[in-house]
């Protein structure tokens, strides 16, 4: 495989958006776990879908139609949520359904034969092109410049929202800011692992990285380094075995999880010992 990443593009791509989706995962995937918004994410990320299908129906690239999709979903769950009583998860339930359902729709209405969904839902690292690779960069910048300027702010909104609320900090543009950042950080990961496994990816770095520290910078750190290694393995096993990539990466993650638990536990008995 070594040989062949000097030979060929779309290896170089696939390279190239793991270590992208990695940074996503580090950053975005540990507020998620902490915030505990990980159903919200699945929810957005089910709601691309219908971007997807809309992309393909109107023929434009498909990642932007997820990109708009996502986005809107994100903005929708929080302005029902902040003007109705009805809760996040049965918000989040419904675009989860309904996204799925309207691109559905628009792929039958698609001319011709219907279009190969299976890299869009399972992933599929190898097919990533370069107008792919532009999107996730730019959403990448977007998501890192964000969280640095009002890293203090996000913070505070995660741990303490009546704090954050009392120190006259808007907490409802956070939450807004905070939703769309995960929006933004789906549409970076469909491709690498698909819409039904993106969950796994943003939480299983940072819940391995919650056993051993604390701190939040730690966290976000060594999320990151834990998506490089289980996409650049899962990429390795995937390209010489000739297996599905998505599912893959989302293997070899849950196995390094069951590892660092398991280390953790027998680190513990022998401290107590």
């Amino acid at each position: 495989m070594f040989k062949a990443l000097f030979q060929y593009s779309f290896l170089q791509h696939a390279v190239i958006s793991a270590a992208l989706a990695s940074i996503v995962c580090g950053i975005i995937g540990t507020i998620v776990v902490e915030k505990k918004l990980v159903m919200m994410s699945g929810g957005i990320a089910h709601a691309a879908f219908g971007g997807i299908g809309m992309g393909y129906f109107l023929g434009f690239e498909p990642i932007i139609g997820a990109l708009i999709f996502s986005v809107l979903s994100a903005v929708g769950v929080v302005k029902i949520k902040k003007s109705t009583n009805t809760d996040a998860d049965t918000i989040t339930g419904m675009f989860w359904s309904f996204g799925m359902a309207l691109g559905i729709l628009f792929i039958s209405f698609t001319p011709g034969y219907p279009p190969d969904m299976s890299s869009y839902l399972f992933g599929d690292i190898l097919t990533v092109s370069k107008s792919d690779l532009y999107v996730m960069i730019i959403l990448d910048i977007l998501i890192v410049f964000t969280v640095l300027a009002l890293f203090d702010y996000i913070k505070a909104y995660m741990f303490d929202e009546e704090f954050t609320q009392v120190q006259h900090i808007n907490t409802v543009f956070l939450e807004y800011l905070v939703y769309i950042l995960i929006a933004l950080s789906v549409v970076v990961l469909i491709r690498v692992v698909g819409i039904i496994l993106i969950i796994a990816l943003l939480t299983v770095p940072p819940a391995i990285s919650k056993l051993f520290t604390y701190d939040l910078k730690k966290i976000m750190l060594m999320s990151i380094v834990l998506g490089i290694i289980f996409c650049f393995s899962g990429l390795y096993i995937s390209y010489t075995l000739h297996i599905a990539s998505g599912a893959t990466i989302i293997i070899v993650a849950v196995a390094g999880y069951t590892v660092a638990y398991l280390i953790k536990k027998i680190g513990n008995k022998c401290i107590a010992a």
